[in-house]
């Protein structure tokens, strides 16, 4: 199930957790390499800060964007299997680098067991271009069949059970996640889902009428692929894109999703769901998924059910028939032929997004394989591309930060001393996760082969989907990932109070341990301030120490928050993304308040480590530019058009070049360090300026 109730750094929010059951293998320190030898020279590089970068013509007090990051965008356009470009992608690059050397070894290995057999499993399969163009559609012929023989509403509603037993939902969300009111305990949730588009605005828009024009005409090419006459499908597709546009009225948009984190939570007992939805038997759902009846879980967005519950008795059993049809085989597309993966390239990635080419095959079969396997091959990856070190240091900026962030909690001025005990309670409570987990999840029911690609991607996602939810009702495990080492990214977990740092992520231009104090308190100093603030947003707040949904702000405190992050709300607000159309300031609000926090913390540490020490002025640059300089460098980041357009409406993260500038315009320090002056554009004053945390 993919909840947004993690607040990563980028732009994943998926919350699908990634970790063992209790008898899981103890994760090993990355010590013997002799087996998992790298060949570096295959390796993209990374992109550091560097003096040459900056564009002088340009005024770091009027264009900050610009003047650290203006020479870099100009030359560095997208690569055409991507749509956007910057540090992110580049470290992705050299990610998948790594993991393709581990993927290849492990699909040479004779005999292979465990983890390897798995990830050779997969990587084997899915290059076997021959094998899945020979194979077509035989692989879902079953499914295909069944669809086919369904006649009426109980029929259709078992075989939602039946696909989502395998894992194959796609008509809601359904999983595991700890209780809002008991974070001890997992809790089962239901949410909506059943939209190919990315979110409901795409149904409705004017501005969006040609993307949905271009979904229709997509899902008619599908169900022509998926065997159907060519006469037929236009019908079709248009009975689906109804459907689909009828799940949209009741759905609840990115937005409101994003800054109201307890629409998520609903409990309900499952006689007063099944009453709820008369069509739809949750009791009945939840013995055909093996799962013991509890008694309460959380029916998330009711109306959205309600809603399906009713479509059950009075959408036709052919439009049904047509809506499960394309999906199954959509979802399958990227695993199947090539008419199928070049059907879903030309419209999700190419008419949605605006990527030019299609990724060759390697890379997206590690995509799938780090969606599917991501901590299995995350195991190999630590053992050649994470040296302890770096966990050292990563330890030793974490204790600066949380000291930086203690101090900033006791000084605020806004808030009551009843409200400063119990931040100071959360604080105290802060788990941090570096590197990789310290226990490995258990990967020993999966089962692989080498004859299906599509067969493999199924099993191992029926076997995920079985392992979340055989979860419910059990004690939270707190050793658990949401992300894999190899992945680029960190994040913030509310329900465990947990910071998060995988191995990826801990590189230039985030992470350099060769490189000076003040560039790394800029990068990932600012990241780990990032992630802690995020304990403090909007709606990170609202989860105490133990990670309960509480409130524990006074009602006064709670309206002078509210003020201080209406200001940055309308900060962002101001902000022209593209012509036309602005950042929406309460979308991006969460992300917002933990750069701003995060910055403004990262900025304390660093002046308390380095205090008393003479400012070393590199390439004649001062300890506090290059801090700055070195934050600019990480939102350094192109995008297409139609990337930033999907992004504006569904990414609670704001623009990268918004994000370079939006956090430091609002501190004092950035101005002092680069001689800016009242009336800039870098210089916020009076009731412009935004301090929160």
């Amino acid at each position: 199930m993919s909840l947004a109730l993690a607040t990563p750094l980028a732009a994943c929010t998926k919350m699908d957790k990634a970790a063992p059951a209790a008898d899981a293998e103890l994760a090993q320190p990355p010590a013997d390499t002799t087996a998992l030898k790298l060949d570096e020279s295959q390796l993209p590089g990374v992109n550091r800060f560097q003096l040459a970068d900056l564009d002088t013509t340009k005024s770091p007090c009027a264009d900050f964007t610009g003047y650290v990051n203006g020479k870099w965008l100009a030359a560095n356009k997208i690569p055409g299997d991507r749509t956007s470009w910057g540090a992110f992608e580049m470290l992705d690059e050299r990610s998948t680098a790594v993991q393709k050397q581990l993927a290849q070894r492990a699909a040479e290995m004779p005999n292979a067991t465990g983890v390897d057999k798995i990830i050779g499993d997969l990587y084997a399969t899915g290059m076997d271009a021959g094998r899945i163009n020979a194979q077509g559609l035989e692989p879902l012929k079953g499914h295909l069949e069944a669809i086919s023989q369904l006649q009426n509403k109980d029929q259709i509603a078992g075989y939602v059970r039946t696909l989502a037993s395998h894992g194959q939902n796609f008509l809601f969300a359904f999983g595991s996640q700890a209780d809002f009111k008991d974070s001890k305990n997992e809790l089962a949730y239901a949410a909506q889902g059943g939209l190919g588009l990315p979110d409901r605005a795409y149904y409705f828009d004017a501005d969006k009428k040609d993307k949905l024009a271009a979904y229709e005409q997509h899902v008619a090419k599908v169900l022509e692929l998926s065997g159907l006459p060519a006469a037929t499908t236009a019908q079709q597709a248009k009975d689906v894109v109804a459907f689909e546009t009828r799940l949209a009225k009741v759905s609840k948009s990115s937005e409101e999703l994003s800054r109201d984190i307890s629409l998520f939570y609903n409990p309900i007992s499952l006689a007063d769901a099944d009453k709820l939805t008369p069509n739809f038997s949750w009791t009945r759902f939840f013995d055909s998924q093996g799962v013991a009846a509890p008694k309460m879980f959380s029916l998330a967005i009711p109306a959205f059910h309600q809603e399906v519950s009713k479509m059950l008795a009075d959408v036709p059993a052919a439009q049904w028939q047509s809506y499960l049809r394309f999906h199954l085989v959509d979802q399958a597309s990227p695993y199947l032929s090539d008419a199928f993966v070049q059907e879903n390239f030309h419209f999700y990635d190419q008419t949605l997004r605006g990527q030019a080419e299609l990724r060759e095959r390697s890379k997206r079969v590690l995509d799938t394989i780090e969606g599917e396997a991501g901590e299995a091959l995350g195991q190999l990856y630590v053992k050649v591309a994470f040296p302890p070190e770096s966990k050292a240091r990563m330890e030793a900026l974490v204790k600066n930060l949380r000291e930086a962030l203690k101090a900033r909690i006791e000084n605020l001025s806004w808030m009551s001393a009843d409200t400063k005990k119990k931040a100071l309670e959360k604080w105290s409570g802060f788990t941090p996760k570096i590197g990789y987990p310290d226990k490995w999840r258990d990967w020993s029911g999966l089962s692989t082969r080498r004859d299906s690609y599509l067969g493999n991607v199924m099993a191992a996602q029926e076997f995920n989907y079985k392992w979340n939810i055989g979860k419910i009702g059990k004690p939270v495990d707190r050793t658990e990932w949401g992300m894999p080492p190899q992945m680029v990214n960190a994040y913030y977990n509310p329900l465990q109070n947990e910071i998060v740092f995988p191995a990826a992520i801990l590189q230039p231009p985030f992470f350099d341990p060769k490189a000076d104090d003040a560039t790394n308190y800029g990068g990932i100093g600012a990241v780990i301030g990032h992630e802690m603030t995020h304990g403090y947003d909007d709606q990170g707040s609202r989860f105490g120490a133990t990670g309960n949904f509480e409130q524990w702000w006074t009602e006064a405190d709670g309206k002078a928050f509210k003020a201080l992050t209406g200001k940055l709300v309308n900060q962002f607000n101001g902000y022209e993304a593209v012509p036309g159309t602005k950042v929406n300031g309460n979308l991006t609000l969460g992300e917002n308040i933990a750069d701003l926090g995060g910055l403004a913390t990262s900025y304390d540490a660093m002046k308390k480590a380095t205090a008393g020490q003479p400012d070393p002025k590199i390439d004649g640059l001062s300890r506090d530019q290059r801090f700055f300089l070195n934050w600019g460098t990480v939102w350094r980041r192109n995008f297409t058009p139609e990337e930033l357009k999907v992004r504006l409406t569904t990414d609670p993260h704001a623009p990268a070049s918004f994000r370079a500038i939006g956090a430091p315009s609002n501190l004092p320090a950035f101005a002092a360090a680069f001689s800016c002056k009242p009336g800039e554009a870098m210089v916020r004053q009076n009731d412009q300026q935004v301090v929160i945390w």
